[in-house]
């Protein structure tokens, strides 16, 4: 299972009358990778801190890439560091690697490439729209982090996910998924932190130069 793959083609291609920030879906496709990690034996966590294994092909490009990236020295890296060290330019990867492999996204508001869309792979764009529509745990959670909306759906769906009745719901029940997503968190509210002031010091200079 590729959740990081699957979280690429729902936030470009599935959710098509959203837009997604580049900067959320990059964070939140660098903690789908450690999830992918920890299901291929790459590493391990310890606490917060992420503890590589022995290095094994994944069969996919960008979690090799990943997995080489990996910190292997003590004291290890934090799960917050490494979202913000590997998702720098994550999503714009992902959009690459999914055009490389013929299944560009074709959503026109996440617009990194010039080139003309073409539809997703349709055996790649139905495995993540079943995970997606079947409000799968984990996947939810990435997609929500990085601002993607499930579609209208019964409440009580959500509810029977959350309580562990549903495949994958173990993915959010345990410590080290929990210590993941509240990286995640943590990391998408300093983004937006760090936006918020970025505005008010362009506005104060602008008001300062129209004072000139």
């Amino acid at each position: 299972m590729n959740t990081a793959r699957d979280l690429a083609i729902v936030a470009l291609d599935l959710a098509q009358d959203q837009r997604v920030e580049q900067g959320e879906l990059s964070l939140a496709l660098a903690a789908a990778e450690v999830f992918d990690l920890l299901d291929a034996g790459a590493l391990t966590l310890a606490e917060d801190r992420i503890t590589p294994n022995a290095q094994a092909p994944t069969g996919d490009r960008l979690l090799d890439e990943a997995a080489t990236a990996l910190v292997r020295q003590e004291p290890y890296e934090s799960v917050e560091d490494w979202l913000w060290r590997r998702g720098r330019g994550l999503s714009a990867a992902y959009v690459a690697d999914l055009e490389q492999a013929g299944t560009r996204p074709r959503g026109p508001r996440f617009s990194l490439r010039a080139a003309p869309a073409a539809p997703v792979d349709a055996a790649a764009r139905q495995r993540a729209e079943e995970r997606w529509t079947s409000h799968e745990p984990l996947l939810t959670a990435l997609g929500a982090a990085a601002g993607v909306g499930l579609d209208e759906k019964d409440d009580a769906d959500d509810a029977e996910d959350a309580d562990g009745t549903e495949d994958g719901s173990e993915a959010l029940t345990d410590d080290t998924a929990a210590t993941v997503l509240a990286a995640l968190g943590n990391a998408v509210m300093e983004l937006e932190a760090v936006r918020q002031r970025r505005a008010i010091e362009d506005a104060a200079f602008d008001n300062v130069w129209r004072g000139f």
